[in-house]
């Protein structure tokens, strides 16, 4: 089965119409930027990193990436839920992941990382576009 080429075209701008009048009635944006703390427990340093989704984030001999990034609405009990894939590189060069899954920000030793020299938690979800990544690549 084929699909016209304009067809497509008007699914795209249904969708884009879709989202566009969701943002100009208020409903909440996409998370653009996910919120973790890092504790580095060599040094006692805690650090929030900006997470972008699908980008790596350095932190220590850690690269995090977060992929997915949900807050509840405010009138909900809060939760958050990042899902997030953190690879540790070797001093060879070589990365092995040491952590793949949800962490939700009300508990995070449910699904916690485990290393012997960093400690990473969920904390928020944010959509503005103007919030910088610290750290990255």
């Amino acid at each position: 089965m084929t699909v016209s080429p304009l067809k497509v075209l008007f699914l795209a701008a249904a969708m884009l119409a879709v989202n566009f009048t969701a943002t100009a009635q208020g409903q909440p944006e996409e998370p653009q930027t996910a919120v973790v703390g890092a504790l580095d427990k060599i040094t006692a340093r805690i650090t929030e990193l900006q997470l972008p989704l699908g980008r790596r984030v350095k932190f220590g001999t850690l690269r995090i990436a977060a992929r997915f990034c949900y807050s509840r609405p405010p009138e909900e009990t809060p939760e958050t839920y990042i899902f997030l894939e953190i690879d540790d590189v070797l001093a060879d060069g070589a990365e092995v992941r040491v952590f793949t899954g949800w962490m939700l920000a009300s508990s995070p030793a449910l699904n916690a990382l485990e290393h012997a020299v960093y400690d990473v938690w969920a904390i928020s979800c944010k959509t503005s576009s103007t919030d910088t990544a610290s750290g990255s690549e």
